[in-house]
């Protein structure tokens, strides 16, 4: 148990196969990282979607009339907070 505590974590490659072997595995990792697009990307669109529904939707519901216009922005406003701070949580 007390070895296990005095091993070095990092250590130095004493070898060029080493250093290029090392260099590979970071390249693996780096790979293994960018897989969290997985998840950010779908976050990313959503906010952009939103961001031009809410846009597109305030254009056609602004030539109804203003009263239609003012219910809406609030609605909106609650829902995207809703649905911003569920993707957030």
């Amino acid at each position: 148990m007390e070895g296990e505590l005095k091993k070095k974590l990092l250590q130095r490659p004493t070898t060029l196969d080493d250093s290029l072997e090392e260099e590979l595995s970071l390249k693996k990792k780096i790979w293994k990282e960018n897989k969290m697009w997985v998840v950010a990307g779908p976050a990313i669109f959503t906010r952009f979607s939103t961001f031009g529904i809410n846009v597109i939707t305030q254009a056609f519901i602004g030539h109804i009339g203003s009263t239609e216009l003012a219910a809406y922005a609030l609605v909106f406003t609650v829902i995207v907070r809703f649905a911003m701070g569920i993707l957030v949580s």
